[in-house]
C-alpha cells in the first residue's frame, strides 16, 4: 500500500458527500448533504477549501459547467471523486474497521 497522507475527518466527509451526489456535486449541495447526514452546521467556505485541498492531492477533479437546474443559467464548478480518491476512501474504511475490530464493548456486537 502506498504511503500517502491520511484523510482528515472533514475531507473524508466531503469525499463521501461528493460520491453520494454524483454528477450534481458542487459546493451548495455538498454543504446540504453534509448538514443533513451529520447534523452539524457546515460553512460553505470550509467545503470550498477542502475541495481545493482534495483537488491538489488529485482525489477530486473539477470542471466549470453550466447549471440551469434552478431556473437561472450560471456556471458552477462541479466536482467528482477520482479513482485515487475512491482508493483513499477504501483505505480509510479498511483502517477504521481494523481499529474497531475487537472493540465489542463499544459497538455492542456479539461476534
Amino acid at each position: 500500500m502506498p504511503d500517502r497522507p491520511a484523510l482528515g475527518e472533514f475531507e473524508h466527509h466531503v469525499l463521501l458527500a461528493v460520491l453520494r451526489l454524483g454528477n450534481d456535486a458542487f459546493t451548495a449541495p455538498i454543504v446540504e448533504e453534509l448538514e443533513r447526514r451529520t447534523g452539524r452546521s457546515v460553512a460553505p467556505a470550509a467545503v470550498y477549501i477542502a475541495l481545493r485541498r482534495l483537488e491538489k492531492r488529485e482525489l477530486v477533479h473539477s470542471a466549470l459547467r453550466t447549471d440551469d437546474s434552478a431556473g437561472a443559467t450560471r456556471e458552477r464548478r462541479f466536482v467528482a471523486v477520482t479513482e485515487a480518491g475512491v482508493a483513499q476512501l477504501r483505505d480509510a474504511r479498511s483502517d477504521l474497521r481494523s481499529l474497531w475490530d475487537g472493540l465489542d464493548v463499544l459497538t455492542g456486537d456479539d461476534a
